[in-house]
């Protein structure tokens, strides 16, 4: 009976590979991302002129604005090519994540170059357990949503180095760090900056039906906590019993030039030392930090409010992190004999700036499309369209909550920013379930779900780019259909398992998802 289930599991684990192969094949007949995100543009601009000259549009949900409609915007004609022509500089500039990326790096590149990165991984995995060095990866991407984007910028290329190190392949730990930090996006032991953002847009949503509501920062927290813990534990067995697998031993031969085969090494006593004196260095600037940011009155606290929730704190974490990586990097450099000077500094910033050109190509064509697909609307007409649907059908109870995760998920797909999102929607969904009966916080944590999962899957996702200009370091040539077919099993598997505690809690164990939080509504 064991022979026989062993080999229906053999059958089942082939169909599945053969599935991400067929994700894989067709998603690398697409030409590359660059060229990709260049066609998308002229596709946008020539949809919107389609669907501009035949009037599509959705009734705008929100009671400000009844009886208006929101229209898809024609960007196929002169208003459209002098919108374009008049911003495809500041498009470039402007894109979020393109000025946090450059100055994180600055600091994550003397640190690296310095060899304080390499010494640290080793110090932090050698002798650990396979198993124990996956989860943790996962895990700290999780908890590195706490530092804004930080996650992406330095965690995960860090994973694809220290699973490099170890002699596993390197774009499963990329695989793992991205399903912590992006998939779990929405999950994380301490209240986050995302929390306040979407309390604030849930309650104002609830608003249009009860005019006291309030929905505090902490709505969520009970659920985020075990949605931590289930994160991690999905992130860990894909890792380990999905993806690496099917990755199965690194060829240096498919790696840049520049990718050496490293191999996990003892530290050596000057490394020892460097490491030794770079922990002092590192209390010196959290103990300064501490005295900036703790005392109530505090310089790098919101000085209106007092609060560290929109405070120069974490609006300027990634300067922070990136000064202390570069002190911590030319401490450790000068005692272990790698910086002696400035000039030393200098050249391994303008070495991690120059390891950057192909994401800051792709970042160019990437601002043009968001742009262009802001402008047009259509990711605003999608997300009223598809809530408009879902109220069409009349479900009740889970299975409702199913279809809202589901259409949250697919939204994700277009408009890839969390807040943006749910600006949109929530004027429509959040009426809308409290009119059936639930309360908006458990609206607001089942949304999280269908937000966080499809991050991974979605060139929509600001980060995308950087994803594929690290995992191009260890594959020359990738694809985007590689990097989704790598991913696409966290994605399926987190989305079933999130979704499954979520109607654990909820509907079988009737938890509070956050400490005072209700789970129904009633007029």
């Amino acid at each position: 009976m064991n022979k026989l289930h062993q080999r229906e599991d053999r059958l089942n684990r082939g169909l599945f590979s053969r599935f991400l192969d067929s994700v894989e094949w067709l998603g690398n007949l697409l030409p590359h991302p660059v060229t990709l995100f260049a066609i998308l543009c002229v596709l946008v601009v020539v949809a919107s002129g389609i669907a501009g000259a035949l009037g599509v549009s959705v009734a705008d949900p929100r009671p400000a604005n009844e009886g208006e409609w929101i229209a898809v915007n024609s960007l196929l004609n002169a208003d459209g090519l002098r919108l374009l022509i008049s911003n495809v500089v500041t498009n470039f500039t402007g894109f979020a994540p393109l000025g946090t990326v450059l100055v994180a790096m600055l600091g994550v590149g003397v640190a690296e170059h310095s060899g304080l990165l390499s010494a640290s991984m080793r110090a932090l995995v050698l002798n650990r357990a396979p198993w124990i060095v996956t989860y943790a990866v996962v895990f700290a991407g999780i908890m590195s949503n706490m530092a804004a984007e930080l996650g992406y910028v330095v965690l995960i290329p860090l994973a694809a180095m220290i699973f490099h190190s170890l002699g596993r392949h390197p774009l499963a730990g990329l695989a793992a760090a991205f399903c912590g930090v992006s998939g779990g996006y929405s999950a994380n032991l301490l209240i986050g900056t995302v929390d306040p953002l979407l309390s604030g847009i849930t309650q104002e949503a609830a608003r249009l039906l009860d005019d006291g509501y309030t929905v505090g920062a902490e709505a969520n927290w009970f659920f985020m906590i075990a949605s931590t813990f289930v994160v991690t534990l999905i992130g860990g067995l894909v890792t380990e019993k999905i993806v690496e697998p099917k990755l199965g031993r690194f060829d240096a031969d498919e790696a840049e030039s520049d990718i050496e085969q490293e191999q996990m090494a003892t530290l050596a006593p000057n490394e020892k030392r460097a490491l030794k004196g770079t922990g002092i260095a590192t209390l010196v600037i959290v103990a300064v930090l501490a005295l900036l940011v703790v005392p109530a009155n505090g310089i790098l606290r919101h000085q209106e409010t007092g609060l560290i929730s929109g405070s120069p704190f974490l609006n300027g974490i990634v300067v922070i992190v990136a000064v202390s990586f570069t002190l911590l990097g030319f401490v450790y450099g000068r005692l272990a004999g790698t910086m002696q000077g400035d000039r030393d500094v200098v050249d391994a910033m303008a070495k991690s700036m120059s390891s950057l050109g192909l994401y800051i190509v792709l970042v160019f064509f990437a601002a043009q499309f968001v742009a262009l697909f802001n402008w047009s609307n259509f990711g605003t007409v999608t997300a009223v369209a598809g809530a408009d649907l879902l109220q069409a059908l009349g479900l009740g109870g889970p299975g409702l909550f199913v279809l809202f995760i589901l259409m949250c998920a697919f939204i994700n797909l277009s408009l890839g920013s969390a807040s943006a999102q749910w600006a949109v929607t929530a004027p429509i969904f959040v009426p809308m379930l409290m009119l059936m009966g639930y309360a908006p916080e458990v609206i607001q944590a089942a949304y999280r779900i269908g937000d966080s999962v499809t991050n991974l899957i979605t060139p929509m996702m600001s980060y995308f780019g950087l994803i594929m200009a690290v995992a191009a370091r260890y594959q020359k040539n990738l694809g985007i259909g590689t990097l989704v077919a790598l991913m696409l099993p966290y994605t399926l598997i987190l989305l079933i398992g999130w979704s499954l505690l979520f109607f654990l809690w909820v509907f079988v164990l009737g938890l509070p998802v956050g400490p005072g939080s209700a789970t129904y509504y009633s007029m």
